[in-house]
């Protein structure tokens, strides 16, 4: 399965890909040869890169999990940040169920999505009423992510795990813990959206 809205970058390279062959075959310069070579390298990464697989999520308001693939770069009071690398799947899902209630989108620079500056970078902020708190979810572009993918919308309500948007050619999500959770993650850690725990209802809270 591929990435909401990929068809068009992925139906270019392996057009231009064809087109080059195309004219190899016919002139037999070694230059298009090359090309087609370059566009064969290019249409496989693309194809990769946009890749969604299915995942089984379990369902459940006793834990979060991770909105993105990635590693936890850093962990400032309730937000945990994970920086998606380019091998990384990117698309991203809802930590949690609930009702988005804010969708904000900021423009901004495109500095590295692992430097504090990145804070000033174009932004795209979900809101998330939940049965224990309000949760944010930050796509957050970089020097590469220069295209922000929203799939969601306000007043939507969504399931835990339920695909939300996707950030093209890496960069970073930043998801807020309310403090009825336990952050369960460290820094350095690798996670897996839709898969990896990164908070569990503390024992001070009601369990519903």
């Amino acid at each position: 399965m591929f990435a909401k809205g990929s068809e068009p970058w992925i139906c270019a390279a392996i057009s231009v890909t064809a087109l080059l062959a195309g004219f190899h075959r016919v002139t037999n310069y070694s230059v298009f040869l090359h090309a087609t070579y370059l566009g064969t390298a290019m249409a496989i990464f693309m194809v990769w890169f946009f890749r969604d697989p299915e995942r089984n999520v379990e369902v459940s308001d006793n834990y979060m999990i991770s909105p993105a693939d990635g590693t936890v770069i850093d962990i400032r009071g309730r937000k945990i940040c994970i920086f998606m690398f380019l091998q990384n799947v990117h698309v991203n899902r809802t930590p949690i169920s609930g009702r988005i209630t804010e969708v904000v989108y900021k423009k901004g620079g495109y500095l590295p999505a692992f430097c504090k500056d990145s804070e000033r970078n174009e932004r795209n902020e979900f809101i998330i009423i939940s049965k224990h708190g309000d949760v944010s979810v930050t796509q957050i572009a970089g020097t590469i992510a220069r295209r922000i993918v929203t799939y969601a919308k306000k007043d939507d309500v969504v399931e835990q795990g339920q695909r939300i948007g996707m950030i093209r050619f890496g960069s970073r999500v930043d998801v807020t813990i309310p403090e009825a959770f336990d952050i369960t993650v460290r820094k350095g850690e690798r996670v897996s959206a839709g898969r990896t725990v990164i908070a569990t209802l503390n024992e001070d809270s009601d369990v519903l």
